[in-house]
């Protein structure tokens, strides 16, 4: 089953919610690389994404009663569910971390590659967005989700989260200032560091 239209997408997703996992697949098929393209966005590493994605749409699977629809599409559910489910898995792998922390030993012989390979992470555009990213409010990084790294609609965005249309572009607008501000400033820190230590 190939879907090509919005209509076959909200006929695949009915015959989906009734039990069809062969019109579960045709979902799967249609929407898997956007889901997994959102969650790389948001997890650190590409296991992560892939565990984010199929967990997704396992979700998707076992509540497929109470997925919204939008517009004739399961997208937006998809992507708000992989956000949700990529800050979950990075709240539990920082309080694993700290407590290895808290359970380690002291350690004097820190391995220098370690730093070198943490600073290219850290200093590539693509990490300094995610990074702002991260820390913008659950609410915000959905509606940047939605409206700008998937280019839904406001009256779509606003369908999923299920808010005013106004609400969605106000928010909009607030998070991409707060998201554009971050990146500069991080980058300007950086370079002002860089060019002192010459």
């Amino acid at each position: 089953m190939i879907i090509t239209t919005p209509d076959d997408e909200a006929a695949s997703w009915e015959s989906a919610r009734a039990g069809d996992p062969t019109a579960f697949g045709a979902i799967f098929d249609l929407h898997r690389n956007r889901v997994f393209h959102q969650a790389q966005r948001m997890a650190p590493t590409i296991h992560d994404a892939e565990d984010v994605t199929a967990a997704t749409f396992l979700g998707a699977w076992r509540r497929r009663d109470s997925v919204r629809v939008v517009d004739g599409s399961v997208i937006g559910w998809l992507l708000v569910t992989a956000n949700y489910l990529a800050r979950n898995l990075d709240r539990s792998r920082r309080r694993y971390r700290i407590l290895l922390e808290q359970m380690r030993e002291p350690q004097h012989d820190i391995d220098p590659a370690d730093e070198v390979a943490h600073r290219l992470d850290t200093q590539s555009l693509n990490g300094h967005v995610r990074e702002a990213l991260s820390r913008l409010s659950k609410r915000d990084q959905d509606i940047i989700t939605l409206c700008v790294i998937q280019q839904l609609s406001t009256a779509d965005a606003a369908a999923v989260l299920s808010i005013p249309t106004g609400t969605v572009k106000s928010r909009l607008s607030r998070a991409k200032r707060r998201l554009a501000a971050d990146v500069l400033s991080t980058l300007h820190d950086e370079e002002a560091h860089t060019g002192g230590a010459r």
